[in-house]
């Protein structure tokens, strides 16, 4: 490690000693991860541990490139969040393991997109060229809607990678009662029959054998699973969009202390030094 280096290390660890940590012992636990997936020929996973690093350098990123200034409880709830969903929820089978893992992830993951969508229209508000301001009313819905349509844009990969490469990450749910209008058994009409008390699916083959699998009920797939993430999304952005109105309805009062740790801003530029 060159000089120069390992003196910005010191620099970012006296700065923000909880991000420098957490940033530093994740990382490390990712390639110790990757390696040991690659050496037991686990190479998806191993690509997994690939896109984790990759996601951790974005915020970074985002500093250096763009000069926008990522809060420190922001970052680490990012990298935290990138953690549990590509680590612990997909190598680690966190999804399977605890049910309502997935669950947590998307909830959070609908605040974290809110406070995102709330920050760009607060840094255009805040800017001095702009010769508007922005109510608070439609700032808070601004962030829901980012959040929600981050939220959408998520089901629609998830539904792709199910319909093309049958990976089943909108995941299967068990039961017990249906209702559908392709039972009606009138034609063409529009009467939801209702069957309840399921035992078991039974699967007939293309050459007539049959198999019974033994699921205790009926497999929806993905439809309960993805209406859950979305209405637990829209809790976690309805939940920052109601404080962001009050922040922005209280601010210049002292407080928003809370918010502003999930607030981007631009970064202030150094004085220049002769």
């Amino acid at each position: 490690m060159k000089k120069n280096d390992r003196t910005t290390m010191r620099e970012q660890f006296r700065q923000n000693p909880w991000l420098f940590s957490v940033y530093f012992i994740l990382r490390a636990v990712v390639v110790a991860i990757m390696v040991a997936q690659f050496l037991n020929g686990n190479y998806e996973n191993f690509f997994l541990c690939i896109l984790a690093l990759i996601l951790f350098a974005i915020p970074s990123f985002v500093e250096r490139n763009i000069h926008i200034d990522v809060p420190d409880t922001l970052e680490i709830m990012i990298l935290l969040f990138i953690f549990a969903a590509e680590i612990l929820g997909e190598i680690r089978a966190y999804y399977i393991a605890f049910p309502y893992w997935d669950t947590m992830l998307h909830t959070v993951n609908g605040f974290l997109c809110a406070a995102i969508g709330f920050s760009l229209v607060d840094i255009l508000n805040r800017h001095k060229a702009l010769s508007f301001t922005l109510s608070p009313i439609f700032m808070s819905l601004v962030a829901f809607c980012f959040s929600m349509t981050i939220g959408v844009m998520w089901e629609f990969i998830e539904f792709l990678m199910d319909t093309v490469f049958r990976l089943d990450m909108q995941k299967d749910s068990i039961v017990g009662v249906i209702s559908s209008v392709m039972l009606d058994p009138n034609t063409g009409g529009n009467k939801p029959v209702v069957v309840g008390d399921i035992a078991d699916i039974i699967v007939v083959h293309s050459d007539g054998s049959q198999e019974a699998l033994g699921l205790g009920g009926y497999l929806d797939i993905g439809l309960i699973d993805t209406m859950k993430d979305l209405f637990v999304n829209f809790i976690g952005a309805v939940v920052f969009s109601v404080i962001g109105y009050f922040y922005v309805k209280g601010s210049g009062q002292g407080r928003g202390k809370f918010l502003e740790r999930f607030l981007l801003r631009w970064k202030k530029k150094k004085p220049e030094q002769d």
